[in-house]
């Protein structure tokens, strides 16, 4: 069963998978890139998701989308920080998503419990540290490049066994570097320099990423091969990006049953209802 990281300090204890919501302080995000990028709508949304059944709301102001271009650091801080800060302050359990070691530090002086790093540590030198010193739980993605790039980096010879062999070296490195076993959560990196047979043969092989021993968030919300599993029939478009809630919710359900520490989604109510679904039956198996 998918749980908080017990050890973790500052996270609370569920019996389920944890609901991640995503607010994206950007203009460029692939399917909300604008709604929130005043601050104040940023916060009131933060504070929805809570009230949706989010567990923890991860903020990010910098698109990771495919293709996306990078924003300056002085622009991440100014769009992330005062959204983190008033989050942190209404006692919202908030996670930054970042790649720079500066705003990741930055966030958690805010008031940010856990940094969410999609380069898994790789795009600034200075991260290890940063997470080190300031004991943050860390969620380390699988990556492979920056998101310009991303598309021309999907080649791989098993994608699974090649997930898990790059995570593994990427966690000895944060070891060495001095981070606490502890503190690391793992990502598969759907979407991120894979393919929509990649983002599936991960999702059917959850158990190789749980069985190294450190929790795992699933981010398939609203990703693209959704949206090409939901293409029009007639025509071959990929279902928009805001109409993909409810495959993303049967992907949070199948990835609660299989372990996952937490799902990352935009919209919060279907899957917070959808993992209390699996931690019941679950429980009602167990008595049984």
């Amino acid at each position: 069963m998918g749980r908080m990281n017990e050890n973790a300090p500052g996270l609370p204890v569920l019996e389920r998978c944890a609901v991640m919501g995503v607010v994206n302080v950007t203009p460029d995000s692939f399917s909300d890139g604008g709604l929130w990028l005043d601050p104040a709508k940023a916060v009131a949304h933060g504070l929805d998701l809570v009230a949706r059944g989010a567990d923890l709301v991860d903020v990010g102001g910098e698109s990771t989308r495919p293709g996306a271009v990078r924003v300056t650091e002085a622009e991440e801080l100014r769009r992330v920080v005062p959204v983190v800060t008033e989050l942190a302050r209404a006692g919202v359990a908030v996670s930054v998503d970042t790649m720079r070691a500066a705003v990741a530090a930055a966030a958690v002086a805010a008031g940010a419990r856990v940094v969410n790093d999609v380069s898994g540590g790789l795009a600034d030198p200075d991260m290890a540290r940063v997470v080190a010193e300031t004991g943050a739980p860390f969620v380390v993605m699988h990556w492979r490049g920056q998101s310009a790039d991303m598309d021309s980096l999907a080649v791989y010879g098993d994608v699974v066994a090649d997930v898990v062999r790059e995570l593994t070296v990427r966690v000895e490195e944060l070891l060495a570097a001095g981070v606490n076993e502890e503190q690391l959560i793992l990502d598969p990196g759907l979407g991120f320099a894979k393919t929509s047979a990649h983002n599936w043969a991960l999702l059917g092989r959850l158990d190789a990423l749980t069985a190294l021993g450190r929790p795992v968030l699933v981010a398939a919300s609203r990703k693209r091969f959704l949206g090409t599993l939901l293409a029009d029939p007639e025509t071959g478009e990929p279902r928009p990006a805001r109409q993909r809630d409810d495959a993303t919710a049967a992907v949070s359900v199948l990835s609660a049953k299989a372990g996952a520490w937490a799902v990352r989604v935009h919209d919060v109510s279907g899957t917070a209802d959808a993992v209390r679904v699996v931690a019941a039956w679950e429980q009602a198996a167990q008595r049984g």
